[in-house]
């Protein structure tokens, strides 16, 4: 199940802000001189261990879905680190 703070209004706010922020480009793809879309919005340090953060720009980035399975073992992929 979905948890609701992702469909509330503040959170599309700031996920739209975060995208545009990032150019609508995966930052972790920029680190390696790709320029793949991003779509996902992706908490740095996870918001059910840290609350308080759920809405700082700083723990913010905007991701492809490639990268975010990678960040998130669960997903597939390795675990990437920030």
């Amino acid at each position: 199940m979905t948890n609701p703070f992702y469909t509330s209004k503040r959170w599309r706010r700031k996920r739209q802000y975060i995208l545009s922020r990032d150019g609508f480009l995966c930052q972790e793809c920029r680190k390696y001189g790709r320029n793949n879309e991003a779509k996902i919005v992706h908490h740095i340090k996870e918001i059910d261990d840290h609350p308080e953060l759920a809405m700082k720009n700083d723990n913010l980035v905007s991701v492809c879905a490639s990268c975010h399975n990678k960040i998130h073992p669960e997903k597939g992929g390795h675990k990437l680190r920030y």
